[in-house]
């Protein structure tokens, strides 16, 4: 009998015991953040899909919503209010209105990590899910990974070897997909520590979504 794996872990999610046992020492400090495995945001009919690593503690694990409440987050949303894959106005938390245009949140690892480090295992234990979600966007045809590990298990979701294509900032390539071609993005994440380095700056970011947006306008 086949096992069908939905595209979002259930709110109780057992399958990482380091994750789960993280999540409930932090829900006793914090009973009113939302500590649990994070929902993608976005519609299933969009074309782009965003991944990231995982939920950051003060971030998705708080709010309840990808890149909510944090840094990156701020970043991230104020990029695609520019770009258009927003609309709304952003303001750090998950009823603020804000709505997605053509366009989902989600992560490799739906739960919150300690020191925001997912183990391999723990990667392996939640990639059937980021399998379903991209299985369940029928008009998907450009992700962007935010990061290497990001990068490296949405190959593995794709049932693709990691040689298949090398991550790079703002790097792309053609893969095969579920429902057809899908446009690789990379990017370097979106995280402070990036930015405060200069790893990554807004300039830098803008440019890997004005590639997008351009190809996403051309592409039927």
């Amino acid at each position: 009998m086949t096992v069908t794996i939905p595209p979002e872990a259930p709110l109780d999610c057992p399958l990482c015991p380091r994750l789960v046992a993280f999540r409930e020492a932090v829900a006793v400090d914090h009973p009113d953040w939302h500590n649990a495995p994070v929902e993608s945001f976005g519609s299933d009919q969009a074309r782009l899909l965003i991944i990231g690593l995982a939920p950051g503690l003060r971030g998705a694990n708080r709010t309840g919503r990808p890149f909510t409440g944090d840094w990156a987050g701020d970043l991230l949303y104020a990029t695609l209010d520019r770009f258009g894959f927003s609309r709304g106005t952003y303001a750090s938390h998950a009823g603020d209105g804000v709505e997605l245009v053509d366009a989902m949140i989600t992560n490799a690892v739906r739960c919150v990590p300690p020191e925001n480090k997912p183990v391999g295992a723990e990667a392996n234990a939640c990639r059937p899910f980021l399998t379903s979600r991209i299985a369940a966007m029928p008009r998907l045809t450009a992700v962007l990974c935010l990061g290497k590990i990001s990068h490296d298990n949405t190959l593995r979701a794709l049932g693709l070897p990691l040689k298949t294509v090398k991550f790079g900032h703002a790097a792309t390539a053609d893969i095969p997909g579920p429902n057809g071609s899908l446009r690789l993005f990379d990017s370097y994440h979106c995280s402070r520590y990036n930015t405060n380095t200069g790893r990554l700056t807004e300039a830098m970011f803008d440019a890997v979504f004005a590639d997008i947006r351009a190809w996403l306008d051309r592409t039927p």
